[in-house]
């Protein structure tokens, strides 16, 4: 089923997410559905917080087949290291693009949908895909690394495609 999508600049995308309890049947349905509008959108990752589920819950797919789906479930980045600048977007600020500096590797620890523990070290674009996503669950947006002109240019923008 696919859910809707929050934009900026919705208060809701603010929201700080809380951990999940307990990895259930609730849960692994909004993983699926959360998988089937990422890949519709079309995107590569997808935060709860941006479906308007304030739980702390990402799915991930930086693979070109989508054949590569990664569900991180209270995920915590445990290590950082290097500097990277990407040029990122956001499914909710669609036609936006702008570079970014992010850790270049990351360790990060979550759960799966079976609710079992693992580490998983990434870098480059899994790296900043999951960074980008775990700002989401904490209510930072990509563009708060922007400067205030960009900021403000970009609400303005956002304003006036709403008219």
């Amino acid at each position: 089923m696919l859910l809707p999508i929050l934009f900026y600049p919705d208060k809701r995308l603010r929201t700080k997410a809380v951990p999940i309890k307990q990895v259930d049947d609730s849960i692994r349905t909004l993983v699926k559905n959360m998988f089937e509008t990422m890949y519709d959108a079309p995107g590569i990752g997808l935060a709860a917080t941006q479906v308007n589920h304030h739980i702390r819950l990402i799915v991930i797919d930086v693979s070109e087949d989508q054949s590569s789906p990664l569900c991180l479930i209270n995920p915590e980045i445990i290590e950082k290291d290097g500097d990277l600048e990407w040029d990122e977007g956001c499914l909710s600020v669609p036609n936006y693009y702008e570079c970014v500096t992010r850790a270049n590797h990351i360790k990060v620890k979550a759960l799966n949908e079976q609710g079992e523990t693992f580490e998983l070290a990434a870098s480059d674009l899994l790296g900043v895909c999951i960074q980008h996503e775990i700002d989401h669950l904490d209510g930072i947006l990509f563009v708060d690394y922007l400067s205030k002109l960009k900021q403000k240019r970009l609400l303005e923008k956002t304003k006036k495609a709403k008219q």
